[in-house]
């Protein structure tokens, strides 16, 4: 009996049946008492079968996505921002526009949850077996700098590439160089109706020109960006400011402290 279990594992092992392998001694011990049928028990083996491989392939894909430690929509707070409401943001989680291949623009002002909605975002489609990424502007040059000096760097970026959704968080905040411009308008060039783009900025279109110092070049990109595009402009109160946290006990920071 221990010689076959031991079989039962190896064979496991060299088909990828991960469950199988981890749980043949409870698997056959559970069919000992229940007695299925032949059909039963093989119907009931290969759907755990599947069932680990889905968890095992949803938790590789949650851990690439890059995704900051706050970023379920679940909790998003209506009180502290204004540009969308509760309907909108239900019909974004649905995720209809990315099987369109449409983008997304959060605009606004530095605490009025761009990141976290789209991060948000990014999460839902995890969930529903996408592959998604979230990374700041300053993680995509780096990637984009080093991709044709490390292997690290150039699976990434294409990874990005074969992506279903990217979220770039902050673009246009700081000045770019032209080579890195041009980077990035390539990438976005290549998913062009092939995958989905969620932007946050804090930046008009308008002010795009001004970070690129390249008119034509920001027009290309915006052109590529906005064709099938929600724009979401976003303003209101910091949620960072408001919720500020301190390390007196006595004191509960607020933005009127500091003014």
């Amino acid at each position: 009996m221990e010689k076959q279990r031991k079989q039962i594992q190896s064979y496991a092992d060299i088909l990828r049946l991960t469950y199988l392998r981890k749980h043949v001694e409870s698997t056959l011990h559970q069919a000992q008492i229940d007695k299925p049928t032949y059909q039963e028990y093989t119907l009931n083996l290969l759907e755990q079968e599947v069932k680990q491989r889905r968890e095992t392939d949803y938790q590789r894909r949650l851990k690439m996505a890059g995704l900051p430690g706050s970023h379920d929509l679940d909790y998003y707070d209506f009180n502290y921002s204004k540009g969308i409401n509760k309907l909108e943001l239900k019909q974004l989680r649905e995720l209809v526009w990315l099987e369109q291949n449409y983008n997304i623009v959060f605009m606004g002002p530095s605490g009025t949850g761009k990141t976290f909605l789209a991060s948000g975002l990014v999460y839902d489609a995890v969930k529903q077996g996408y592959r998604a990424y979230f990374l700041t502007m300053e993680e995509l040059i780096q990637t984009i700098r080093l991709k044709e000096v490390t292997s690290t760097a150039l699976g990434k970026y294409n990874r990005l590439l074969k992506s279903h959704l990217i979220a770039i968080d902050d673009i246009m905040m700081f000045p770019m160089k032209k080579h890195e411009a041009v980077a990035l308008f390539n990438l976005i060039d290549s998913l062009y109706e092939k995958s989905s783009v969620i932007i946050t900025t804090n930046k008009s279109p308008k002010q795009w020109a001004e970070t690129l110092d390249d008119e034509i070049l920001s027009t290309a990109l915006l052109d590529r960006i906005l064709y099938r595009c929600e724009v979401i402009k976003l303003k209101g109160r910091s949620y960072r400011m408001e919720n500020r946290k301190t390390i007196f006990n006595h004191k509960n920071q607020n933005h009127d402290e500091i003014n």
